[in-house]
Protein backbone atom coordinates (compact mmCIF):
# COMPACT_ATOMS: atom_id res chain seq x y z
CA UNK A 1 0.00 0.00 0.00
CA UNK A 2 2.78 2.41 0.95
CA UNK A 3 4.73 1.59 -2.21
CA UNK A 4 1.65 2.31 -4.31
CA UNK A 5 1.28 5.75 -2.76
CA UNK A 6 4.97 6.47 -3.25
CA UNK A 7 4.82 5.65 -6.95
CA UNK A 8 1.67 7.75 -7.23
CA UNK A 9 3.54 10.73 -5.78
CA UNK A 10 6.48 10.18 -8.08
CA UNK A 11 4.23 9.98 -11.14
CA UNK A 12 2.38 13.10 -10.03
CA UNK A 13 5.64 14.95 -9.58
CA UNK A 14 6.84 13.96 -13.04
CA UNK A 15 3.53 15.15 -14.54
CA UNK A 16 3.94 18.50 -12.77
CA UNK A 17 7.52 18.83 -14.00
CA UNK A 18 6.43 17.96 -17.51
CA UNK A 19 3.71 20.57 -17.35
CA UNK A 20 6.21 23.25 -16.43
CA UNK A 21 8.43 22.20 -19.32
CA UNK A 22 5.60 22.57 -21.81
CA UNK A 23 4.38 25.97 -20.64
CA UNK A 24 7.15 28.16 -22.09
CA UNK A 25 5.90 31.63 -23.14
CA UNK A 26 6.01 32.53 -26.81
CA UNK A 27 8.50 35.21 -27.88
CA UNK A 28 9.38 36.87 -31.18
CA UNK A 29 12.74 36.20 -32.81
CA UNK A 30 13.73 38.49 -35.67
CA UNK A 31 15.45 37.16 -38.76
CA UNK A 32 18.06 39.65 -39.94
CA UNK A 33 18.19 41.00 -43.50
CA UNK A 34 21.68 40.80 -45.00
CA UNK A 35 20.83 41.61 -48.62
CA UNK A 36 23.07 44.25 -50.18
CA UNK A 37 22.92 46.04 -53.56
CA UNK A 38 24.97 44.72 -56.45
CA UNK A 39 27.22 47.78 -56.51
CA UNK A 40 27.81 51.29 -55.22
CA UNK A 41 25.67 53.92 -56.92
CA UNK A 42 25.11 53.29 -60.60
CA UNK A 43 28.18 51.11 -61.01
CA UNK A 44 28.67 47.40 -60.40
CA UNK A 45 32.08 46.37 -59.12
CA UNK A 46 34.13 43.21 -59.28
CA UNK A 47 35.71 41.17 -56.50
CA UNK A 48 38.97 43.17 -56.53
CA UNK A 49 38.97 44.96 -53.18
CA UNK A 50 41.40 47.53 -51.78
CA UNK A 51 40.58 46.31 -48.27
CA UNK A 52 42.63 43.17 -48.93
CA UNK A 53 45.81 45.26 -49.12
CA UNK A 54 47.79 45.28 -45.88
CA UNK A 55 48.24 48.67 -44.30
CA UNK A 56 52.02 48.53 -44.71
CA UNK A 57 51.51 48.31 -48.46
CA UNK A 58 48.67 50.83 -48.60
CA UNK A 59 50.59 53.55 -46.71
CA UNK A 60 53.93 53.86 -48.44
CA UNK A 61 55.35 56.76 -46.39
CA UNK A 62 57.99 55.10 -44.13
CA UNK A 63 57.63 57.81 -41.45
CA UNK A 64 53.87 57.24 -41.27
CA UNK A 65 54.38 53.49 -41.03
CA UNK A 66 56.76 53.97 -38.10
CA UNK A 67 54.13 56.06 -36.32
CA UNK A 68 51.45 53.42 -36.86
CA UNK A 69 53.80 50.68 -35.60
CA UNK A 70 54.42 52.63 -32.41
CA UNK A 71 50.71 53.27 -31.86
CA UNK A 72 49.79 49.59 -32.27
CA UNK A 73 52.18 48.77 -29.44
CA UNK A 74 51.62 51.63 -27.00
CA UNK A 75 48.17 53.14 -27.57
CA UNK A 76 46.39 53.00 -24.19
CA UNK A 77 42.89 52.60 -25.56
CA UNK A 78 43.98 49.65 -27.69
CA UNK A 79 45.67 48.06 -24.70
CA UNK A 80 42.47 48.54 -22.67
CA UNK A 81 40.61 46.63 -25.37
CA UNK A 82 43.16 43.81 -25.15
CA UNK A 83 42.34 43.50 -21.45
CA UNK A 84 38.65 43.24 -22.36
CA UNK A 85 39.58 40.30 -24.57
CA UNK A 86 41.34 38.72 -21.59
CA UNK A 87 38.22 39.27 -19.48
CA UNK A 88 36.14 37.49 -22.14
CA UNK A 89 38.56 34.56 -22.10
CA UNK A 90 38.13 34.25 -18.33
CA UNK A 91 34.36 34.31 -18.81
CA UNK A 92 34.68 31.26 -21.07
CA UNK A 93 36.64 29.43 -18.38
CA UNK A 94 33.99 30.28 -15.80
CA UNK A 95 31.16 29.02 -18.02
CA UNK A 96 33.00 25.79 -18.84
CA UNK A 97 33.48 25.13 -15.13
CA UNK A 98 29.75 25.36 -14.50
CA UNK A 99 28.85 22.17 -16.39
CA UNK A 100 31.69 20.11 -14.88
CA UNK A 101 31.37 18.37 -11.48
CA UNK A 102 32.38 20.48 -8.50
CA UNK A 103 34.41 18.57 -5.91
CA UNK A 104 35.47 19.97 -2.55
CA UNK A 105 36.85 18.95 0.85
CA UNK A 106 35.10 19.86 4.07
CA UNK A 107 36.29 19.81 7.65
CA UNK A 108 34.02 20.81 10.53
CA UNK A 109 33.82 20.77 14.31
CA UNK A 110 30.92 21.81 16.51
CA UNK A 111 29.41 21.22 19.96
CA UNK A 112 25.74 20.88 20.82
CA UNK A 113 23.83 20.91 24.12
CA UNK A 114 20.23 19.77 23.96
CA UNK A 115 17.68 19.79 26.76
CA UNK A 116 17.54 16.62 28.88
CA UNK A 117 13.74 16.57 28.78
CA UNK A 118 13.51 16.52 24.99
CA UNK A 119 13.14 13.53 22.76
CA UNK A 120 16.75 13.77 21.64
CA UNK A 121 18.08 14.49 25.15
CA UNK A 122 16.15 11.60 26.68
CA UNK A 123 17.39 9.23 23.99
CA UNK A 124 21.01 10.36 24.40
CA UNK A 125 20.84 9.85 28.18
CA UNK A 126 20.10 6.14 27.79
CA UNK A 127 22.65 5.48 25.07
CA UNK A 128 26.02 3.99 26.04
CA UNK A 129 29.01 3.84 23.79
CA UNK A 130 30.94 1.69 26.25
CA UNK A 131 29.63 -0.08 29.32
CA UNK A 132 29.27 2.43 32.16
CA UNK A 133 29.58 5.55 30.00
CA UNK A 134 26.74 7.77 28.84
CA UNK A 135 26.58 9.94 25.75
CA UNK A 136 28.82 13.03 26.30
CA UNK A 137 26.95 16.14 27.35
CA UNK A 138 27.45 18.62 25.76
CA UNK A 139 27.94 16.61 22.55
CA UNK A 140 30.86 17.56 20.26
CA UNK A 141 31.03 16.53 16.62
CA UNK A 142 33.94 16.26 14.18
CA UNK A 143 33.71 15.83 10.42
CA UNK A 144 36.19 15.27 7.58
CA UNK A 145 34.63 14.56 4.19
CA UNK A 146 34.85 15.04 0.44
CA UNK A 147 31.75 16.12 -1.40
CA UNK A 148 30.71 16.63 -5.03
CA UNK A 149 27.83 18.34 -6.80
CA UNK A 150 27.00 18.17 -10.48
CA UNK A 151 24.18 19.64 -12.52
CA UNK A 152 23.46 17.38 -15.47
CA UNK A 153 23.11 19.64 -18.50
CA UNK A 154 20.18 17.76 -20.03
CA UNK A 155 18.74 20.86 -21.78
CA UNK A 156 22.15 22.26 -22.89
CA UNK A 157 21.59 25.35 -20.77
CA UNK A 158 25.16 25.44 -19.48
CA UNK A 159 26.59 24.37 -22.84
CA UNK A 160 24.77 27.19 -24.66
CA UNK A 161 25.91 29.67 -22.02
CA UNK A 162 29.49 28.60 -22.74
CA UNK A 163 28.96 28.97 -26.49
CA UNK A 164 27.54 32.45 -25.90
CA UNK A 165 30.64 33.36 -23.87
CA UNK A 166 32.89 32.07 -26.68
CA UNK A 167 30.92 34.08 -29.24
CA UNK A 168 31.21 37.24 -27.17
CA UNK A 169 34.93 36.63 -26.87
CA UNK A 170 35.16 36.51 -30.66
CA UNK A 171 33.10 39.72 -30.77
CA UNK A 172 35.64 41.45 -28.52
CA UNK A 173 38.39 40.30 -30.89
CA UNK A 174 36.49 41.93 -33.77
CA UNK A 175 36.06 45.00 -31.59
CA UNK A 176 39.82 45.11 -31.20
CA UNK A 177 40.22 44.80 -34.98
CA UNK A 178 37.77 47.65 -35.51
CA UNK A 179 39.74 49.79 -33.07
CA UNK A 180 42.94 48.99 -34.99
CA UNK A 181 41.39 50.23 -38.25
CA UNK A 182 40.11 53.38 -36.53
CA UNK A 183 43.48 54.02 -34.89
CA UNK A 184 45.39 53.61 -38.15
CA UNK A 185 42.96 55.92 -39.95
CA UNK A 186 43.14 58.57 -37.22
CA UNK A 187 46.93 58.58 -37.23
CA UNK A 188 47.09 58.74 -41.03
CA UNK A 189 44.57 61.61 -41.20
CA UNK A 190 46.43 63.53 -38.48
CA UNK A 191 49.74 62.92 -40.24
CA UNK A 192 48.40 64.29 -43.53
CA UNK A 193 46.90 67.25 -41.69
CA UNK A 194 50.37 67.93 -40.32
CA UNK A 195 51.87 67.81 -43.83
CA UNK A 196 49.15 70.18 -45.05
CA UNK A 197 49.91 72.65 -42.26
CA UNK A 198 53.62 72.48 -43.11
CA UNK A 199 52.84 73.37 -46.71
CA UNK A 200 50.47 76.15 -45.66
CA UNK A 201 53.18 77.58 -43.41
CA UNK A 202 55.63 77.49 -46.29
CA UNK A 203 53.14 79.33 -48.54
CA UNK A 204 52.58 81.96 -45.84
CA UNK A 205 56.30 82.61 -45.59
CA UNK A 206 56.56 82.89 -49.37
CA UNK A 207 53.64 85.29 -49.39
CA UNK A 208 55.28 87.38 -46.66
CA UNK A 209 58.29 87.80 -48.94
CA UNK A 210 56.05 88.79 -51.85
CA UNK A 211 54.11 91.30 -49.75
CA UNK A 212 57.30 92.71 -48.25
CA UNK A 213 58.68 93.35 -51.73
CA UNK A 214 55.40 94.98 -52.69
CA UNK A 215 55.61 97.15 -49.58
CA UNK A 216 59.07 98.36 -50.60
CA UNK A 217 57.73 99.25 -54.04
CA UNK A 218 54.89 101.22 -52.49
CA UNK A 219 57.32 103.10 -50.26
CA UNK A 220 59.37 104.04 -53.33
CA UNK A 221 56.19 105.11 -55.11
CA UNK A 222 55.26 107.28 -52.11
CA UNK A 223 58.64 108.99 -52.16
CA UNK A 224 57.99 109.73 -55.80
CA UNK A 225 54.59 111.12 -54.76
CA UNK A 226 52.80 108.62 -56.93
CA UNK A 227 50.85 107.15 -53.98
CA UNK A 228 49.79 108.41 -50.59
CA UNK A 229 50.64 107.34 -47.06
CA UNK A 230 47.37 105.41 -47.03
CA UNK A 231 48.73 102.92 -49.56
CA UNK A 232 51.85 102.35 -47.46
CA UNK A 233 49.77 101.72 -44.33
CA UNK A 234 47.48 99.33 -46.19
CA UNK A 235 50.44 97.26 -47.40
CA UNK A 236 52.01 97.28 -43.94
CA UNK A 237 48.76 96.06 -42.41
CA UNK A 238 48.56 93.27 -44.96
CA UNK A 239 52.11 92.16 -44.19
CA UNK A 240 51.38 92.16 -40.45
CA UNK A 241 48.18 90.17 -40.99
CA UNK A 242 50.02 87.51 -42.96
CA UNK A 243 52.80 87.33 -40.37
CA UNK A 244 50.26 86.79 -37.60
CA UNK A 245 48.73 83.98 -39.67
CA UNK A 246 51.93 81.96 -39.48
CA UNK A 247 51.68 81.80 -35.68
CA UNK A 248 48.13 80.47 -35.92
CA UNK A 249 49.42 77.74 -38.20
CA UNK A 250 52.33 77.00 -35.88
CA UNK A 251 49.86 76.53 -33.02
CA UNK A 252 47.83 74.12 -35.13
CA UNK A 253 51.02 72.22 -35.94
CA UNK A 254 51.84 71.90 -32.23
CA UNK A 255 48.35 70.65 -31.40
CA UNK A 256 48.36 68.16 -34.27
CA UNK A 257 51.77 66.82 -33.24
CA UNK A 258 50.56 66.42 -29.68
CA UNK A 259 47.41 64.63 -30.86
CA UNK A 260 49.57 62.14 -32.77
CA UNK A 261 51.84 61.69 -29.75
CA UNK A 262 48.79 61.00 -27.59
CA UNK A 263 47.64 58.32 -30.03
CA UNK A 264 51.14 56.84 -29.86
CA UNK A 265 50.95 56.72 -26.06
CA UNK A 266 53.88 59.05 -25.45
CA UNK A 267 54.56 62.56 -24.23
CA UNK A 268 54.86 65.47 -26.72
CA UNK A 269 57.85 65.42 -29.01
CA UNK A 270 58.52 66.46 -32.63
CA UNK A 271 56.95 64.24 -35.30
CA UNK A 272 59.38 63.19 -38.03
CA UNK A 273 57.90 63.92 -41.46
CA UNK A 274 58.68 65.04 -44.98
CA UNK A 275 56.43 67.91 -46.09
CA UNK A 276 57.42 67.34 -49.74
CA UNK A 277 55.69 63.93 -49.68
CA UNK A 278 52.31 65.60 -49.27
CA UNK A 279 49.94 64.23 -51.90
CA UNK A 280 52.44 61.76 -53.39
CA UNK A 281 52.24 58.73 -51.07
CA UNK A 282 48.70 57.46 -51.68
CA UNK A 283 47.34 54.92 -54.19
CA UNK A 284 46.18 56.29 -57.52
CA UNK A 285 43.12 54.01 -57.83
CA UNK A 286 40.63 52.52 -55.36
CA UNK A 287 38.95 49.15 -55.92
CA UNK A 288 35.78 49.01 -53.79
CA UNK A 289 34.87 45.45 -54.69
CA UNK A 290 31.35 44.12 -54.08
CA UNK A 291 29.10 45.47 -51.30
CA UNK A 292 28.60 41.92 -50.03
CA UNK A 293 32.31 41.81 -49.18
CA UNK A 294 31.66 44.34 -46.40
CA UNK A 295 30.13 41.50 -44.35
CA UNK A 296 33.46 39.71 -44.17
CA UNK A 297 35.87 42.65 -44.35
CA UNK A 298 34.51 45.09 -41.79
CA UNK A 299 35.19 44.16 -38.15
CA UNK A 300 32.23 46.18 -36.83
CA UNK A 301 29.82 44.15 -39.00
CA UNK A 302 31.39 40.86 -37.91
CA UNK A 303 31.19 41.98 -34.29
CA UNK A 304 27.49 42.81 -34.69
CA UNK A 305 26.91 39.40 -36.28
CA UNK A 306 28.65 37.61 -33.41
CA UNK A 307 26.69 39.61 -30.85
CA UNK A 308 23.50 38.54 -32.63
CA UNK A 309 24.59 34.89 -32.45
CA UNK A 310 25.31 35.26 -28.73
CA UNK A 311 21.89 36.86 -28.18
CA UNK A 312 20.20 33.86 -29.80
CA UNK A 313 22.12 31.53 -27.54
CA UNK A 314 20.99 33.61 -24.56
CA UNK A 315 17.38 32.88 -25.57
CA UNK A 316 18.10 29.14 -25.46
CA UNK A 317 19.69 29.53 -22.04
CA UNK A 318 16.72 31.52 -20.73
CA UNK A 319 14.28 29.00 -22.25
CA UNK A 320 16.04 26.08 -20.54
CA UNK A 321 15.33 27.64 -17.14
CA UNK A 322 11.66 26.71 -17.57
CA UNK A 323 12.59 23.02 -17.75
CA UNK A 324 13.45 20.71 -14.85
CA UNK A 325 17.08 20.69 -13.74
CA UNK A 326 18.73 17.46 -12.64
CA UNK A 327 21.37 17.62 -9.93
CA UNK A 328 23.54 14.91 -8.40
CA UNK A 329 25.30 15.23 -5.06
CA UNK A 330 27.57 12.84 -3.19
CA UNK A 331 29.69 12.84 -0.03
CA UNK A 332 32.27 10.50 1.55
CA UNK A 333 34.15 10.90 4.82
CA UNK A 334 34.27 10.34 8.56
CA UNK A 335 32.19 11.78 11.41
CA UNK A 336 32.35 11.16 15.19
CA UNK A 337 31.79 12.94 18.50
CA UNK A 338 35.29 12.08 19.70
CA UNK A 339 38.50 12.71 17.72
CA UNK A 340 39.71 9.27 18.84
CA UNK A 341 36.81 7.62 17.03
CA UNK A 342 36.99 9.86 13.91
CA UNK A 343 38.83 7.48 11.58
CA UNK A 344 37.41 4.18 12.86
CA UNK A 345 36.19 2.19 9.89
CA UNK A 346 33.39 1.37 9.30
CA UNK A 347 31.85 2.75 12.52
CA UNK A 348 32.60 6.44 11.77
CA UNK A 349 32.38 6.15 8.01
CA UNK A 350 29.73 8.22 6.20
CA UNK A 351 28.74 8.36 2.56
CA UNK A 352 25.77 9.58 0.59
CA UNK A 353 24.61 9.94 -2.97
CA UNK A 354 21.43 11.44 -4.25
CA UNK A 355 19.75 13.20 -7.11
CA UNK A 356 17.10 15.86 -7.38
CA UNK A 357 14.86 17.04 -10.17
CA UNK A 358 13.69 20.62 -9.71
CA UNK A 359 11.46 22.72 -11.93
CA UNK A 360 9.74 26.06 -11.38
CA UNK A 361 6.01 25.61 -10.88
CA UNK A 362 4.50 28.72 -9.24
CA UNK A 363 5.61 32.38 -9.44
CA UNK A 364 7.83 32.14 -12.51
CA UNK A 365 7.74 35.88 -13.18
CA UNK A 366 11.50 36.31 -12.84
CA UNK A 367 12.19 33.53 -15.35
CA UNK A 368 9.57 34.88 -17.74
CA UNK A 369 11.02 38.39 -17.49
CA UNK A 370 14.53 37.09 -18.16
CA UNK A 371 13.26 35.12 -21.16
CA UNK A 372 11.39 38.15 -22.54
CA UNK A 373 14.49 40.34 -22.06
CA UNK A 374 16.66 37.81 -23.90
CA UNK A 375 14.16 37.82 -26.76
CA UNK A 376 14.10 41.63 -26.90
CA UNK A 377 17.90 41.76 -26.88
CA UNK A 378 17.99 39.32 -29.79
CA UNK A 379 15.66 41.56 -31.81
CA UNK A 380 17.78 44.55 -30.82
CA UNK A 381 20.95 42.74 -31.94
CA UNK A 382 19.34 41.86 -35.28
CA UNK A 383 18.45 45.50 -35.94
CA UNK A 384 21.95 46.55 -34.91
CA UNK A 385 23.42 44.03 -37.37
CA UNK A 386 21.24 45.37 -40.18
CA UNK A 387 22.15 48.95 -39.24
CA UNK A 388 25.88 48.11 -39.31
CA UNK A 389 25.56 46.74 -42.83
CA UNK A 390 23.53 49.73 -44.04
CA UNK A 391 25.89 52.20 -42.37
CA UNK A 392 28.92 50.53 -43.98
CA UNK A 393 27.35 50.68 -47.43
CA UNK A 394 26.39 54.35 -47.04
CA UNK A 395 29.88 55.24 -45.80
CA UNK A 396 31.55 53.61 -48.80
CA UNK A 397 29.09 55.13 -51.29
CA UNK A 398 29.57 58.63 -49.83
CA UNK A 399 33.36 58.44 -49.81
CA UNK A 400 33.53 57.08 -53.36
CA UNK A 401 31.42 60.02 -54.52
CA UNK A 402 33.57 62.37 -52.46
CA UNK A 403 36.76 61.11 -54.09
CA UNK A 404 35.36 61.81 -57.57
CA UNK A 405 34.08 65.29 -56.69
CA UNK A 406 37.29 66.25 -54.90
CA UNK A 407 39.28 65.28 -57.99
CA UNK A 408 37.18 67.64 -60.12
CA UNK A 409 37.47 70.38 -57.49
CA UNK A 410 41.24 69.95 -57.24
CA UNK A 411 41.63 70.31 -61.01
CA UNK A 412 39.69 73.59 -61.02
CA UNK A 413 41.44 74.99 -57.94
CA UNK A 414 44.84 74.17 -59.45
CA UNK A 415 43.91 76.24 -62.50
CA UNK A 416 42.68 79.03 -60.20
CA UNK A 417 45.97 79.08 -58.27
CA UNK A 418 47.98 79.19 -61.50
CA UNK A 419 45.92 82.12 -62.78
CA UNK A 420 46.14 84.09 -59.54
CA UNK A 421 49.88 83.42 -59.19
CA UNK A 422 50.40 84.96 -62.63
CA UNK A 423 48.12 87.86 -61.73
CA UNK A 424 50.43 88.84 -58.84
CA UNK A 425 53.28 89.65 -61.24
CA UNK A 426 50.88 91.34 -63.65
CA UNK A 427 49.38 93.55 -60.94
CA UNK A 428 52.84 94.51 -59.67
CA UNK A 429 53.94 95.49 -63.19
CA UNK A 430 50.77 97.47 -63.77
CA UNK A 431 51.17 99.21 -60.41
CA UNK A 432 54.75 100.21 -61.26
CA UNK A 433 53.54 101.75 -64.50
CA UNK A 434 50.62 103.48 -62.73
CA UNK A 435 48.09 101.47 -64.70
CA UNK A 436 46.65 99.79 -61.54
CA UNK A 437 46.04 101.12 -58.07
CA UNK A 438 47.39 99.60 -54.85
CA UNK A 439 44.04 98.04 -53.89
CA UNK A 440 44.15 95.83 -56.96
CA UNK A 441 47.61 94.64 -55.92
CA UNK A 442 46.46 93.95 -52.36
CA UNK A 443 43.33 92.06 -53.41
CA UNK A 444 45.28 90.02 -55.94
CA UNK A 445 47.81 88.96 -53.32
CA UNK A 446 45.06 88.15 -50.84
CA UNK A 447 43.09 86.09 -53.38
CA UNK A 448 46.23 84.21 -54.40
CA UNK A 449 47.02 83.31 -50.77
CA UNK A 450 43.45 82.14 -50.12
CA UNK A 451 43.37 80.05 -53.30
CA UNK A 452 46.64 78.33 -52.36
CA UNK A 453 45.26 77.55 -48.91
CA UNK A 454 42.08 76.16 -50.44
CA UNK A 455 44.10 74.03 -52.84
CA UNK A 456 46.04 72.49 -49.95
CA UNK A 457 42.79 71.93 -48.02
CA UNK A 458 41.33 70.18 -51.05
CA UNK A 459 44.44 68.04 -51.42
CA UNK A 460 44.28 67.16 -47.72
CA UNK A 461 40.60 66.25 -48.10
CA UNK A 462 41.59 63.97 -50.99
CA UNK A 463 44.16 62.17 -48.87
CA UNK A 464 41.73 61.91 -45.96
CA UNK A 465 39.14 60.43 -48.31
CA UNK A 466 41.63 57.78 -49.44
CA UNK A 467 42.30 56.94 -45.80
CA UNK A 468 38.59 56.86 -45.00
CA UNK A 469 37.69 54.63 -47.95
CA UNK A 470 40.36 52.14 -46.86
CA UNK A 471 38.83 52.06 -43.38
CA UNK A 472 35.24 51.98 -44.70
CA UNK A 473 36.00 48.99 -46.92
CA UNK A 474 37.37 47.14 -43.88
CA UNK A 475 41.10 47.45 -44.50
CA UNK A 476 43.84 47.87 -41.93
CA UNK A 477 43.07 45.27 -39.24
CA UNK A 478 44.67 42.32 -41.03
Amino acid sequence: MFKGKRYKYIIGGCIALGFTACSVPKTVEKKENTNTPAGYGNTTGDSTNTAKIRWREYFTDPMLRDLIDTALQHNQELNITLQEISISQNEIRARKGEYLPFVGIKGAADVEKVGRYTSQGAGDATTEIKPGKEMPDPLPNYLVAAYATWEIDIWHKLHNATKAAVTRYLATVEGRNFMVTSLIAEIANSYYELLALDNQLRIVKQNIDIQTNALEIVKIQKEATRVTELAVRKFEAEVLKTKSLQYDIQQQITETENRINFLLGRYPQPIARNADSFGTSMPAAIKPGMPSQLLTNRPDIKRAELELTAARLDIKVAKARFYPSLGISAAFGYEAFNPGYLFKTPSSLLYSIGGDLIAPLVNRNAIKAEYASASAKQVQAAYNYERSILNAYVEVANILSKIQNLQQSYTLKSAQVAALSQSINISNDLFKSARADYMEVLLTQRDALESKFELIETQKAQMNALVDIYQALGGGWN
